[in-house]
């Protein structure tokens, strides 16, 4: 069953929204080579919580963190450790949720540490390019496999494999509802979009094949060609002036 919400519900998503967009951006700022995945998903817990909100991640089915931090060849779900070093020329993919007032807003990002190569600046160009690509066709009377099919359109021109077993999804007072939303698809198919939904748009994409495997702690999922791999997210309503990101950061 998909929850579309009111105009009252989209003004605390927004919020919620908002809270998550800046806490990302402030955690993106944040990173600096040397330092644990731990450290930096403190600061951005610590952001959350100061501006009113709860991590949506931190307990959800048992998750340790605040914030899902994967680094290169980890697709998503890197569990934040007190081992693990970011290091100059890595790209870190931080995923975060913000729940405030009894809804979430889910937003992720890639950022490029330092000098990054250049395999590795592509990917997360053609990624981000994907999303606002999907970003472009979540407007009402369009269907999901419109979004679904102008992410894997862009990111297999590239040669670049479109992960599936891993998907969007709506958002609002839980943090995963109906309907899903994948990076793959026909257009022309799916669920018919309305105003007052909220989905979360999420390509992650592969440098090099679309499998996948998850490790022994449950969570971690890593590339199984272990090449690079990249991840973009925003929080989107659908409305009748076209569709509204819910989780752009509003930080400098």
């Amino acid at each position: 069953m998909v929850n579309v919400k009111s105009k009252s519900e989209l003004e605390i998503m927004r919020e919620a929204g908002i809270i998550a967009g800046n806490a990302l951006h402030f955690g993106g700022q944040s990173i600096k080579p040397g330092m644990t995945t731990y450290e930096l998903d403190k600061i951005i817990h610590d952001y959350i919580v100061k501006h009113g909100a709860t991590p949506s991640f931190l307990g959800y089915g048992g998750f340790p963190g605040s914030a899902c931090i994967s680094i290169n060849n980890k697709v998503i779900h890197g569990i934040p450790s007190k081992k693990e070093r970011i290091r100059e020329g890595d790209i870190v993919s931080i995923d975060v949720g913000a729940y405030y007032k009894g809804f979430h807003g889910d937003t992720a990002y890639t950022f490029a540490v330092g000098n990054v190569s250049e395999e590795a600046r592509q990917l997360l160009k053609v990624t981000n390019e994907s999303l606002f690509k999907g970003i472009e066709q979540a407007v009402i009377g369009n269907r999901v496999g419109d979004i679904s099919h102008a992410v894997e359109e862009h990111c297999t021109s590239f040669g670049y494999g479109v992960v599936k077993q891993f998907v969007g999804h709506g958002v609002g007072m839980k943090l995963h509802e109906s309907p899903e939303v994948p990076n793959f698809g026909r257009a022309g198919h799916g669920f018919k979009l309305c105003e007052g939904m909220v989905i979360a748009i999420e390509p992650m994409i592969n440098a090099k094949g679309e499998g996948v495997k998850t490790l022994s702690d449950g969570w971690t999922v890593l590339t199984e060609s272990g090449s690079l791999s990249a991840h973009f997210e925003h929080t989107v309503a659908i409305t009748s002036n076209g569709p509204e990101l819910l989780t752009m950061p509003t930080i400098i």
